[in-house]
């Protein structure tokens, strides 16, 4: 079976291709000849992961997914959610994120949080959601130099660590895009036996 997988994002190619079993054959947007941005318009992780995955398969007709994750502070009811990417503006890179994020929590005793993934899958024409969350909290500090985007203050729970001082293999132990990658895994690996 062959999927495409909407991003061009390495770090997240990186975190999904050691998940897949053999079996499933990844293909890049870069791989699959496509080389448009895929807006992300939507208030929902939900929403902009199948408008993703809904415009790769208008393109090229074959079974994709995509996924779309947020960072979901209790204390900032739910924020920056569906804006984690863009939350210190449009252009903002990590480093300005991640102090935009410590600087609104600066007097916030309550640190809560959670990574939420949600992949969207085409398989045949019809969409399949699957969801993973990792539970954590946000360190006073940026550590480490592993990962991506807000790892270097998220500590999930179970773990005195960020994911930033973690290996892959650590931060997988946690991760909620390999939760909800799992999840896509053990359907596609159901359906592959009705094919």
């Amino acid at each position: 079976m062959e999927l495409i997988f909407a991003t061009n994002n390495l770090h997240k190619i990186a975190e999904i291709q050691p998940l897949l079993p053999a079996s499933i054959r990844l293909k890049t947007l870069k791989q699959a000849g496509i080389e448009q941005d895929i807006p992300e318009p939507h208030d929902s992780l939900e929403a902009n992961a199948s408008e993703k995955s809904k415009v790769i398969h208008s393109i090229t007709g074959a079974n994709c997914f995509s996924e779309d994750t947020g960072l979901e502070v209790v204390a900032l009811k739910g924020a920056p959610g569906v804006k984690t990417a863009r939350y210190a503006g449009e252009n903002a890179g990590p480093n300005e994120n991640i102090n935009k994020l410590l600087d609104v929590l600066r007097n916030e005793n309550d640190r809560r949080a959670r990574f939420r993934t949600v992949i969207s899958l085409i398989l045949n024409g019809k969409e399949f959601q699957f969801e993973g969350i990792c539970e954590g909290r946000i360190g006073d500090a940026p550590s480490g130099n592993q990962g991506f985007g807000y790892d270097p203050v998220f500590i999930p729970d179970g773990s005195d660590s960020c994911f930033a001082d973690m290996t892959l293999e650590e931060k997988q132990q946690f991760s909620h895009r390999r939760k909800a990658t799992d999840k896509l895994v053990g359907f596609l690996l159901v359906e592959a036996t009705k094919l």
